[in-house]
């Protein structure tokens, strides 16, 4: 069992408890974590709480999480974009749209359910859920993702990953000219305060570093490519935000005065990593999708 923990802040003072414990993970919702209350997983300095239990600042939240082996996954033909395959690893284009690995509640149309069905070897270091997961990128970016077939390339991925040595370039179209050619943003990330289903740059985060340079500037908008040091949630969307440049089309990060897309306009264009059995370092490139570059082609007639 998985236990995750958090302390009541002063600005949610008030707020039922239903509501602080789901916006912990964008993986749960407020029913699952309603069973979770009747079921006792979810106590408060130590104790039960039924759902309506108004938080106080300062409570100790623990939310006793269910083994993931609680649920069947099954696999599904999603045609994957596979880019490169072997015994060791997988690479794989995933489209927008497409969930990495289930949860409660989304247990279908996910990559791993694509990925069972297309291989029957996959690690099992995180469990049942996410099968062969190394790292993850959000449901709606596009983009190269490594998976690990076996536990050994499973450790020698996730080691690069921590030894910041792994290759991962985004492209993205943000809000506003950005004047620099080039930058690096250094800045903390963790939960956001105020909002808990979202990600901030906080004093008592993640240390995180976003290295980007410019593409192309339009009239309202830049076409940059972000280059991950560290790989945060929501890294780049909320980075891009901190410096003033929010990610077009971004529904939780970005105005909401924005361009006509499904979701942030960023795309996984570049993985590089060393195989974890030859020791050879290997890169692949996965063009934008189409709806990405339609709207460059947008942003380029109105310049």
């Amino acid at each position: 069992m998985e236990n995750m923990n958090f302390t009541v802040a002063e600005e949610e003072n008030g707020s039922r408890i239903d509501k602080l414990a789901a916006a912990q993970d964008e993986q749960f919702s407020r029913t699952q974590v309603q069973d979770w209350l009747k079921e006792g997983r979810v106590l408060v300095n130590g104790k039960p709480v039924k759902a309506n239990y108004k938080a106080v600042a300062g409570d100790e939240v623990t939310i006793h999480i269910p083994e993931p082996e609680e649920l069947k996954i099954e696999a599904e033909d999603l045609q994957l974009d596979v880019y490169y395959e072997d015994t060791d690893v997988i690479v794989v284009n995933k489209p927008s749209g497409m969930v990495v690995h289930p949860a409660p509640g989304h247990v279908s149309g996910t990559l791993v359910n694509g990925l069972m069905f297309h291989c029957k070897d996959l690690s099992g270091i995180n469990g049942v859920m996410r099968p062969g997961i190394v790292h993850r990128i959000d449901k709606d970016t596009s983009g190269l993702l490594m998976v690990a077939k076996n536990d050994m390339a499973h450790e020698k991925l996730v080691n690069q990953l921590v030894e910041k040595s792994v290759t991962r370039k985004y492209k993205a179209v943000v809000h506003g000219v950005i004047p620099h050619d080039f930058g690096t943003i250094e800045a903390p990330i963790g939960r956001d305060p105020k909002d808990r289903q979202k990600m901030a740059v906080v004093d008592n985060g993640k240390a995180a570093v976003t290295h980007f340079h410019v593409i192309e500037r339009f009239e309202e908008f830049t076409l940059v490519e972000c280059e991950l040091e560290t790989g945060r949630t929501h890294q780049i969307r909320v980075h891009m935000k901190y410096i003033g440049f929010p990610l077009a089309g971004d529904p939780k990060y970005g105005p909401k005065k924005t361009l006509k897309h499904d979701g942030q306009a960023l795309h996984a264009g570049v993985l590089g990593f060393v195989h974890p059995r030859t020791d050879e370092y290997m890169e692949f490139e996965a063009p934008a999708p189409k709806e990405f570059d339609d709207l460059l082609i947008e942003l380029k007639k109105n310049n």
